[in-house]
């Protein structure tokens, strides 16, 4: 019984949460690693009725994340109504049934194999996009706001972990029953299930958000929840901040999504920063590398199965590099991490560009593969670290920084449309690019990568270490100027972190006491955890 009792006292509710949002972000990461050796599997391209080459090969991969936006919508609108946990376990259970359809593709009768296919990988989508819309917001508002990108980092840390799930059934099956075998895929696309049941066990012993029950004016629902998590002492004087808070947003009127998408609107500069964060995250070209890492490699001159360890590697080293984005994110910021992240992937592109030329021309130019080669694989490790550092966390988390909370998951909501239809544009372009362009698709990931840096640098705020009522300061700011370049609102205020302790946190920063949003819920649990 004493391990028992001393894993109780360990596993409180913000560590369930944390647990249970890595593990649903981990779902995520293992579909983006799934699709990587079953594109290259002979039986399922057979079964299919398709070529290596074929663009359908690409349009089975990216139909998914059409999925996606549409989930996205579905699950916002699902979550504010009925609540973040209830919209978790929807998605959840659409994600299960799309799973289930791709597995059966084909089992019995190739006839309507590939139809069965992209039904099951855009059901899977719904799913998947639902939760990458709903998790953020679940666990930014059980966050304080200077652990909010830690645990958000974290708990995609779980998404990499996903990722070389997938890969690494992958390549043992592949390995084990060969290419030709049609359980060497199929096998990997079930094994997924073990997510959602996981899941699904677990699901009964989650909080709903207080804020989510204040803004539904649920307050005696919101004084348990507070009280499940913290224990009575303190859960009154939290409630009343929370309904603080949610009175001032009813006195400003709700938003809808008129306010986000058009340019009249008062949520319409946010959106802008939250639509490009997603665009620019697609344009660093890591949802073809996590997709496609095989060929990316056999483009530096490596053999297939070579270029499979190869991915695997790389996939592993990202996991691990992943532990640095958690710790430099609430230390550096966001807008820190992805200006100089940009620009250094824009050089390692550049760099493998040259290392592709030399891979493929080494024949004429009298120069072994392994020269352009092996310098190839140290960069492209590198500029994957580097993604996953800078790239992976802040265009999620941001939109759940700067929004108010009546707006929280629908801003979430656009991000993951953008997102998807942004990796819908990238992995349908990529295998064609591989046709056509061959190395100079590196050279295409350098200029949109310098282009991600550039944009990021004169018009994101840093978001970081403030109060989502502060961040909101930003934007009303900005409307006063007339100007969004971030090194003229205000003096530059949004251009780094807060300091600790500076006179923007002590004087007109300090909200908590006016009932605004710097101490989110789990805020003084989380930070004495972290």
């Amino acid at each position: 019984m004493a391990p028992l009792t001393s894993l109780r006292r360990y596993m409180n509710k913000q560590t369930e949460v944390v647990l249970f949002s890595s593990t649903a972000i981990a779902l995520y990461g293992y579909d983006q690693g799934l699709m990587s050796l079953i594109n290259t599997n002979f039986d399922y391209l057979q079964t299919m009725g398709l070529a290596e080459s074929d663009p359908m090969v690409g349009v089975i991969v990216s139909v998914y994340y059409l999925g996606c936006a549409v989930g996205a919508v579905l699950a916002s609108f699902f979550a504010d109504a009925k609540g973040r946990r209830p919209g978790i376990f929807a998605c959840l259970a659409t994600a299960s049934l799309g799973n289930l359809l791709m597995f059966i593709a084909g089992l019995w009768t190739s006839k309507g194999a590939m139809t069965l296919m992209l039904i099951g990988r855009t059901v899977m989508g719904l799913g998947v996009g639902g939760i990458d819309a709903v998790v953020p917001v679940y666990s930014s508002e059980l966050s304080s706001d200077d652990a909010r990108g830690t645990a958000l980092a974290q708990e995609f840390q779980a998404n990499v972990f996903g990722l070389n799930m997938a890969f690494a059934i992958n390549l043992l099956l592949t390995n084990q029953l060969s290419k030709f075998n049609q359980w060497a895929w199929r096998l990997p696309i079930i094994i997924m299930q073990i997510y959602p049941i996981m899941l699904f066990a677990v699901s009964t012993r989650l909080p709903e958000t207080p804020r989510w029950l204040v803004l539904h004016n649920k307050k005696d629902r919101a004084k348990k929840s507070l009280i499940r998590v913290f224990g009575e002492e303190g859960a009154q004087e939290q409630l009343d901040e929370l309904i603080t808070a949610h009175e001032k947003e009813q006195k400003d009127g709700m938003v809808s999504y008129s306010d986000m998408l058009f340019p009249s609107g008062p949520q319409f500069h946010p959106t802008v920063i939250t639509v490009m964060g997603q665009i620019n995250q697609a344009l660093t070209g890591y949802g073809a590398v996590s997709v496609y890492g095989p060929q990316i490699f056999e483009l530096l001159g490596f053999a297939v199965m070579t270029a499979e360890y190869l991915t695997m590697g790389n996939y592993l080293f990202y996991l691990i590099m992943m532990t640095f984005a958690w710790l430099l994110i609430d230390r550096m910021g966001r807008r820190w991490l992805l200006v100089h992240s940009a620009w250094l992937l824009a050089l390692s592109f550049l760099i493998l560009t040259l290392l592709g030329g030399l891979a493929t021309n080494n024949t004429q130019l009298h120069i072994s593969p392994l020269s352009a080669g092996i310098p190839g694989v140290i960069i492209l490790y590198l500029a994957t670290s580097t993604f996953g550092i800078g790239w992976l966390v802040p265009p999620w988390l941001i939109p759940t920084e700067i929004y108010p909370s009546s707006a929280r998951a629908q801003g979430s909501a656009i991000s993951v449309i953008i997102w998807g239809f942004a990796n819908f544009a990238v992995t349908l372009l990529t295998p064609i690019g591989f046709n056509h362009l061959k190395y100079w698709l590196f050279l295409v990931f350098a200029v949109t990568n310098a282009f991600a840096g550039w944009w990021t640098w004169m018009y994101c705020p840093e978001s970081g270490g403030r109060s989502f009522e502060e961040n909101q300061d930003f934007f009303a700011e900005a409307g006063e100027k007339g100007r969004w370049k971030v090194k003229v609102v205000k003096g530059g205020e949004w251009l780094d972190m807060p300091e600790q302790g500076s006179d923007e946190e002590e004087g007109e920063g300090n909200k908590a006491d006016d009932g605004g949003e710097r101490q989110p819920l789990l805020g003084g649990l989380m930070r004495g955890s972290s």
